[in-house]
């Protein structure tokens, strides 16, 4: 069996099959190592931001992600039971002129990877990666077709999810957020929807929120998002019509759910932005979850694994020293998620601070925001992008 592979990926979900496929286009040997056998529906991100829509341009895999297995949606509705929808034109409206990117996770993790074998990258699959030694040719020890193998390389990724066991191979140390919201997430089908938009409607009383993203054919990926202290989680077809009724307590229509057909599995997350500084030691860099795993309830996370593949590749194309390359992304990482944070941590004082004062603040700040909404910091079209400085801050909170 071939070893002779200069970067090792850990994982072949997006991250890892985006980055493998980047790589393998230069060039480089590169090995994916994937866990699974085959992609299941696990709940998780189907929505990317226009942002991220120009990070996949970038990256040249947006067509492979809207012609192989899922769509770009033009526009985005804020509902409100009070008041009239407003619909954003979101390639009128956002600088790299893109909608949403939205798809079925699986069939986008089954794309990716197969373009990335087609490109040249080596893929095991199933794989299991039992252990990582740090160090300048990091030594990954892997279980493949009841054997194990050992295998060197210049530099071993992990691109492994929010639980990713490189992270501790590498001695990383994980910060987190307290925990404070939590989203539950399910695939429907027949929701009485327009297609051509993402839908979002929040409850300002309660802080609940429902987010539902329209992935083709029918079908649509419905997020229910409430305080992680607001009952029990949501799971498994028992809670079918709970979901449901969450997302009518919260202001849905109810013609919007009329006809709705559970087709996937229902599951419930908390949901605390969790990270690692500067994630690069040793032989050994994260990306996308494994690197920062943000609030999902904004719906970054994509877009940010996105970055965190152009920007490696970018240094790695720049820089023939491994070393040195891994050491500017994670530099850059550093600022582009401390800035990402920044934002989302604001969104989220603003719509679930309690007591008082946070909510006369939230009555002056969304009325400031409606007579001028550039107050906001647009992290749907420019995501870390965004002001994010002081004077930004001090204008999103009316305190200019």
């Amino acid at each position: 069996m071939n070893t002779d592979f200069e970067v090792a990926i850990v994982g072949g979900s997006l991250s890892g099959a985006a980055l493998g496929l980047a790589l393998a286009k230069r060039g480089i040997r590169v090995l994916i190592l994937e866990r699974d056998s085959m992609f299941r529906d696990r709940v998780r991100g189907e929505g990317m931001h226009p942002w991220g829509a120009a990070e996949a341009q970038a990256l040249s895999i947006l067509e492979l992600l809207t012609d192989g297995c899922g769509q770009e949606v033009p526009y985005w509705t804020r509902h409100n039971p009070a008041s009239t929808p407003v619909r954003r034109d979101l390639p009128a409206t956002t600088p790299g002129k893109r909608g949403c990117v939205t798809f079925y996770h699986p069939a986008m993790q089954e794309r990716l990877l197969r373009a990335a074998s087609e490109a040249g990258a080596v893929v095991w699959r199933p794989s299991l990666v039992v252990r990582v030694a740090p160090g300048q040719r990091p030594e990954l020890t892997v279980q493949i077709g009841g054997r194990e193998q050992s295998l060197q390389v210049h530099l071993a990724v992990g691109a492994d999810g929010r639980n990713s066991r490189m992270r501790v191979w590498g001695g990383f140390r994980v910060q987190k957020d307290p925990d404070l919201l939590r989203i539950s997430g399910v695939l429907h089908a027949d929701l009485d929807l327009d297609e051509s938009s993402v839908h979002s409607l929040e409850e300002p009383v309660s802080g609940r929120k429902v987010l539902i993203f329209p992935i083709g054919g029918r079908s649509f990926r419905s997020y229910f998002v409430s305080r992680a202290t607001d009952g029990a989680p949501l799971s498994g077809e028992r809670h079918a019509q709970t979901f449901l009724d969450a997302c009518l307590a919260t202001g849905a229509p109810p013609i919007w759910l009329k006809h709705a057909r559970t087709v996937g599995p229902l599951a419930s997350f908390n949901v605390a932005d969790q990270w690692v500084e500067h994630p690069y030691c040793d032989g050994i860099v994260l990306i996308g979850d494994a690197a920062a795993a943000s609030d999902p309830c904004y719906g970054c996370g994509l877009s940010l694994t996105l970055r965190d593949v152009r920007t490696l590749r970018d240094n790695i194309a720049a820089n023939p020293d491994w070393c040195a390359a891994a050491e500017a992304y994670a530099d850059e990482h550093d600022r582009y998620f401390g800035a990402l944070h920044r934002i989302l941590s604001w969104n989220r004082n603003l719509s679930y601070a309690s007591g008082p004062v946070a909510e006369a603040r939230r009555t002056r700040v969304r009325d400031l925001l409606r007579r001028d909404p550039r107050r906001w910091p647009d992290f749907l079209g420019l995501g870390p992008d965004a002001p994010n400085d002081e004077a930004a801050r001090r204008r999103f909170f009316g305190e200019d």
